[in-house]
């Protein structure tokens, strides 16, 4: 707390706490009253903006064109336009690698009232950059480490990423940003990247939250070699929960609520994902769709109205707690043909990939349970994120 209220500009902190805090609790309020009215619009989007990148990750379901797909501004806006009518006001904001989309910040000042959530490799934010971001005030960087120095390089496809995106992190520190670090949890960098040195030496650096997440072999490099075992994601769980008692940044997941038990974003609908063509999927890495936006301008009824969305819905929470891509690709690849849902992945192998996957262990793990410790984090999963008895 002492580090949020000192550090980052304190225009951007009330952007930050006012925008994405109280409005994002806004969001799911209205949320939680659509669904008992038997309506349905997300609390939140994640939009990919563009497929285009400088990096090639392994697990990264993102295939780059020449020319990158992209979603032109003026569909952008109106889709910012259509969730505010909605009451929702915090997007995620994903790639490829969306610094290099253009125009990008021009639309994030359009939008003031709105938070954006910038899910970025760092590798891009220079010092320019890092002000940009600060004048416009309503954007937090949220910088992907993989690994340090070697495993870095693997895993992202580049050379001296490490180094250049610690960079991007100084850059963003210098300028007082809010800023998180996000991981990919795998077999090459759970020693390195879980523990408490890693989370003490990120804060150093000028991380305010740190984002933990399972790696998932998807895409067309999936190396399921580095997906995690049932043990190992315990022991990442048991890790979360302690650090944060401990550790001097905020410490986020987003798949497990206040009791530990496990539960998937999209499966209760809180948010959707649009790719850069424009296509309605349940999440980032499910790269199957019957929608599409369209020009932004008729969203709701769009989403509203998906008997696809809704089906996966109620599949996916009979299926399971965890992430059906991971636990139970068939029984998802078989639900997407019946839907006669269409590969929008660009490549036209997703059902391929889908196909040729292998169980991976999950967040849920029945019998495994460990509550959150930390009172505050049990008190916001409880009320604000979490609370939405999908799961019966």
């Amino acid at each position: 707390m002492r580090r949020m209220l000192t550090e980052p500009d304190k225009r951007l902190l009330w952007k930050f706490i006012y925008n994405f805090g109280y409005k994002s609790m806004r969001s799911v309020e209205k949320f939680q009253k659509r669904m008992k009215r038997g309506e349905y619009f997300p609390a939140f989007l994640f939009l990919s903006v563009t497929n285009a990148c400088n990096l090639t990750c392994q697990g990264c379901w993102v295939s780059q064109t020449n020319p990158p797909r992209e979603i032109s501004p003026d569909t952008l806006n109106n889709v910012i336009t259509e969730c505010k009518k909605q009451g929702s006001y915090f997007f995620g904001i994903l790639g490829g690698e969306p610094l290099l989309y253009k125009g990008l910040f021009e639309v994030f000042e359009k939008h003031p009232d709105c938070y954006f959530l910038l899910f970025t490799n760092g590798t891009l934010i220079t010092d320019a950059a890092a002000k940009e971001m600060r004048r416009i005030g309503n954007i937090s960087p949220l910088i992907s480490i993989e690994g340090l120095e070697e495993v870095s390089d693997e895993r992202r496809g580049g050379t001296d990423v490490y180094h250049q995106t610690l960079q991007g992190l100084e850059n963003c520190r210098k300028n007082r940003l809010v800023i998180g670090v996000a991981t990919s949890v795998c077999q090459s960098n759970i020693d390195d990247l879980a523990t408490e040195e890693f989370a003490n030496r990120i804060a150093e650096l000028g991380a305010h939250y740190l984002w933990y997440y399972i790696y998932r072999p998807v895409g067309p490099k999936p190396t399921p070699e580095l997906a995690l075992d049932d043990d190992q994601i315990v022991a990442l769980r048991r890790f979360m929960v302690d650090i944060r008692q401990r550790a001097p940044l905020i410490v986020v997941d987003a798949y497990w609520n206040d009791k530990g038990e496990a539960m998937c974003p999209a499966a209760v609908g809180m948010a959707v994902h649009i790719s850069p063509a424009g296509d309605i999927e349940p999440c980032p890495p499910m790269q199957f769709a019957r929608e599409n936006i369209g020009d932004g301008t008729d969203l709701y009824n769009i989403i509203n109205q998906s008997d696809f969305l809704a089906q996966f819905r109620l599949m996916s929470c009979k299926a399971t707690q965890g992430c059906i891509i991971m636990e139970d690709p068939d029984k998802l690849c078989g639900f997407m043909k019946s839907q006669d849902a269409r590969d929008s992945s660009g490549r036209d192998t997703a059902y391929a990939e889908l196909e040729n996957m292998c169980r991976c262990g999950s967040h849920h793990q029945p019998g495994e349970e460990i509550p959150e410790k930390s009172w505050a984090y049990r008190f916001a999963k409880k009320n604000w994120f979490f609370g939405f008895g999908a799961y019966g």
